[in-house]
């Protein structure tokens, strides 16, 4: 064998060994900055026991709607019927085998309390979320997604919130717009926005819940597996 083959074997052995070394090197040295920082190779969200519910909700599949505008929450009504529906035609699944969560927050909020405080803050209570009965064309006295009698007049195409719930879907109601609604309903009728506080989240639909805050439960809904569809 040539002196020339030689030389040329020593060469690429000799490159493969600095190569190797290198990717060692390098190796050695992402480690060590995973360690030093704490990174780990896959984020895995904090879990809390208040957002516990989430889990608590029996399903094969999970969907979680953010319904932050009245319309948007008529559109999430409708939407939950028509996912209820093709689960159950064309895949066999019925209601209680899916999770499905609607968040109600921001002006959407006050769609979560029962007709008994819309019959009596119904005025403030439309004034803040920009909202009107599509009849009367003033403040509605009753939750109109609660109501079948709007029929097409609303987005939710005569779907109520009553009617999922009994098929087992779960509500959201925003903590922190809860806040807000009752200041303001405070404000208009003279009273103490602590008590209204209290009496608003007392007061809310079928399966409903107060959350901490609209945005963070989607948030959290998404980290324990549900799709979300922005209505």
């Amino acid at each position: 064998m040539s002196n020339s083959i030689h030389s040329e074997r020593r060469s690429f052995l000799s490159r493969l060994n600095k190569g190797v070394a290198s990717f060692a090197a390098l190796s050695g040295v992402a480690m060590a900055q995973q360690k030093a920082t704490g990174g780990t190779v896959r984020f895995e969200p904090a879990r809390h026991e208040k957002d516990d519910w989430l889990d608590q909700i029996p399903g094969k599949h999970r969907i979680v709607f953010d319904c932050p505008t009245p319309d948007a929450l008529g559109d999430a009504i409708a939407f939950t019927g028509n996912f209820i529906r093709t689960n159950k035609n064309d895949y066999g699944l019925e209601a209680n085998e899916l999770a499905i969560v609607i968040i109600m927050r921001h002006r959407g909020t006050p769609f979560g309390f029962s007709d008994a405080m819309w019959a009596k803050y119904g005025r403030p209570l439309a004034e803040r979320s920009h909202t009107e009965d599509p009849h009367s064309k003033l403040a509605p006295k009753v939750n109109m997604y609660n109501s079948t009698v709007y029929g097409e007049a609303l987005p939710s195409r005569a779907g109520t919130l009553e009617s999922l719930a009994k098929q087992g879907v779960q509500f959201g109601i925003c903590g922190v717009s809860s806040r807000g609604y009752a200041g303001v309903v405070a404000e208009a009728v003279h009273g103490n926005a602590d008590e209204i506080f209290k009496e608003l989240t007392s007061n809310i639909v079928t399966n409903a819940r107060i959350v901490p805050a609209g945005i963070v439960a989607m948030s959290r809904a998404q980290e324990r597996g549900y799709t979300l569809v922005c209505a």
